[in-house]
């Protein structure tokens, strides 16, 4: 009974990492910074990209409470940054789309920060498991890789879907375009050869 409560609680253990992760649209001429307040020597990491809009770019900066630069990038459509807090303070987190002047742009954001904590209360880094302790760890990490890959997965599946909707639109209008042209033209060759084969009424000559 014992060795089952153990097992429920290591796969029941959530680790102990905060972070944020959404998705939000970025309007063209528009800067977008978001803020978290960390202790000092907290790890963080910043993992970003851009799922749709224009040329999938945008411009990213971090600054830490003094506003000193501790990341700095344009026109990227993905990036991961990581850090270790020097400072306590409110870090912040920007997104720029300042350089696009009517395309809208949506961000994926995932920002985390804070340690692991191990899966059992009393395991450290010395500390010897047992095959049972070391089988479940080795499925721990499996399971942070495959949640990793799931998100991948799912942020090429929703960029792909909508530059195929982007493609879709513009093939759409298109051919409507097309096919009003078609009809003009048409109409068009119908009335001029009309013109060409139409009797003109001439002056009568009068009989002597």
């Amino acid at each position: 009974m014992m060795l089952y409560s153990q097992l429920i609680s290591l796969f029941l253990h959530v680790a102990f990492v905060w972070g944020t992760e959404l998705t939000f649209e970025l309007s063209d001429n528009e800067k977008q910074c978001f803020y978290e307040e960390l202790e000092k020597g907290v790890k963080f990491d910043i993992d970003y990209q851009v799922i749709a809009g224009g040329n999938y770019d945008v411009d990213c900066f971090a600054t830490d409470p003094h506003n000193n630069q501790l990341y700095n990038e344009r026109r990227r459509q993905y990036d991961s940054f990581s850090n270790i807090t020097a400072l306590k303070g409110v870090y912040q987190v920007c997104f720029s789309n300042e350089f696009s002047t009517f395309t809208n742009k949506i961000v994926y954001l995932d920002f985390r920060h804070g340690g692991e904590q191990p899966l059992l209360p009393d395991m450290t880094q010395g500390t010897a498991l047992t095959q049972l302790e070391s089988s479940c760890v080795a499925i721990h990490e499996v399971l942070k890789v495959a949640a990793e890959s799931q998100t991948w997965n799912r942020l090429r599946e929703a960029q792909d879907r909508m530059r195929a909707e982007h493609l879709l639109e513009r093939v759409t209008y298109w051919s409507i375009g097309e096919t009003v042209l078609l009809f003009v033209i048409g109409l068009g060759q119908v009335m001029m050869l009309k013109s060409f084969f139409g009797e003109k009424k001439g002056p009568v000559a009068a009989s002597t």
